[in-house]
């Protein structure tokens, strides 16, 4: 069963592409949304790796919000604005990584959930079998996870964790 309404900050989408798992997006939410500034931040470079893969999965799922951005002073302008699109469009989900935007985001009552809690789910209903060549992908290639999280999810769903 899907889960309702997403809106997608940067972070994250750039971390499902380089897994090729943006897909999961389809899988587990209604709708997805991201706002004008997050487009901006995805498709600002055409020589980034999964640039097509991104700009085609969310060509058409881009939001222009309402109100006045008054976050930008705390947060950069596609966290700001994806904060004021999932209150705009009552969302279920703000999907974000940065732990300081988030932080402010659950302190607004947003309901956060980032890519490795995202991926979490999706090992549990089945979407995926395993975590761990998902993490290595991600060190691989630079996404700024931290290992030891790494290895506490990996544990937890009874994966072999990474050699510290």
């Amino acid at each position: 069963m899907k889960s309702g309404v997403v809106v997608a900050d940067t972070g994250p989408i750039f971390s499902l592409a380089v897994i090729d798992k943006l897909e999961l997006l389809n899988s587990l939410f209604e709708k997805i949304y991201i706002p004008e500034a997050v487009w901006k931040e995805v498709t600002q470079n055409e020589s980034v790796p999964f640039y097509n893969i991104i700009t085609a999965f969310f060509y058409n799922k881009v939001e222009k919000i309402h109100g006045f951005n008054d976050l930008t002073f705390v947060m950069d302008h596609g966290e700001s604005e994806s904060v004021i699109l999932y209150k705009e469009i009552k969302a279920d989900y703000l999907l974000i990584d940065d732990k300081k935007a988030r932080s402010l985001a659950e302190n607004f009552g947003i309901n956060c959930i980032g890519t490795l809690g995202l991926l979490s789910i999706s090992k549990d209903k089945g979407l995926i079998t395993s975590l761990k060549p998902l993490f290595e992908i991600f060190l691989t290639n630079k996404r700024y996870y931290s290992v030891d999280l790494l290895n506490i999810i990996l544990k937890h769903k009874g994966e072999e964790p990474f050699n510290s």
